[in-house]
């Protein structure tokens, strides 16, 4: 169901995940119409532009571009054009010895990919730096038709997964999904999870996990 939440402006929230659901974690697809805006958060937030143009504390950010707004940042999000943003909030838990991030800003494109494990068929973006001050990570994997991971995974992170584009199968615990552009999936600690891309485009997939903590 689409509905604006409490600190929304000519916008609704899709909410995929959040606490009340079992989640560490809130994920949700913000729709803008033109001007739309979300207001700050306490929390730390990071964006993804899946559609569209907004500014980002004052950054303007089109498709592909994203930004990580530290806990108790005062930025607001407000579209240009009718746009759609993926959105991921959660509180942050600090370490004494390392001091907490600040804002960043990026675009997808601009992120070197790396092959996952030596398979050139399947890379790996990482859009946050794999620094401890980051108590999560967010990553945009693309496979090539018919490459899949390596093996079955089973740990402690949980996951957020937004399908951007192509589609393949998912397996989660001892079941079978197939998933396209749109699906998302929250994956919780220690579910075994694997996938594999069918079809003849690539599949690429926005995952978030909690890290270093």
């Amino acid at each position: 169901m689409r509905a604006p939440l409490p600190r929304m402006r000519n916008a609704t929230a899709i909410v995929h995940i959040n606490p009340a659901a079992g989640a560490a974690f809130t994920q949700f697809t913000a729709v803008f119409e033109p001007d739309g805006e979300l207001a700050p958060s306490a929390l730390q937030r990071f964006v993804y532009v899946l559609e569209g143009k907004a500014y980002v504390d004052k950054r303007l950010l089109t498709a592909g571009g994203y930004a990580y707004l530290p806990e108790g940042h005062h930025g607001v999000v407000r579209a240009v054009v009718s746009s759609r943003l993926a959105v991921i909030e959660k509180p942050y838990f600090s370490l004494a010895s390392v001091a907490a991030p600040g804002i960043l800003f990026g675009k997808e494109s601009g992120v070197p990919p790396h092959p996952l494990e030596g398979d050139e068929a399947v890379e790996v973006r990482t859009l946050l730096p794999a620094d401890a001050a980051f108590d999560f990570a967010v990553n945009i994997m693309t496979y090539q038709p018919g490459a899949s991971l390596p093996m079955v995974e089973s740990h402690v992170m949980e996951h957020g997964l937004l399908m951007l584009e192509g589609g393949g199968i998912y397996r989660l615990g001892n079941n079978w999904y197939p998933v396209s552009g749109g699906d998302f999936i929250w994956m919780a600690p220690f579910c075994p999870q694997w996938f594999g891309a069918l079809g003849k485009k690539p599949a690429k997939y926005l995952i978030y996990k909690d890290w270093n903590r």
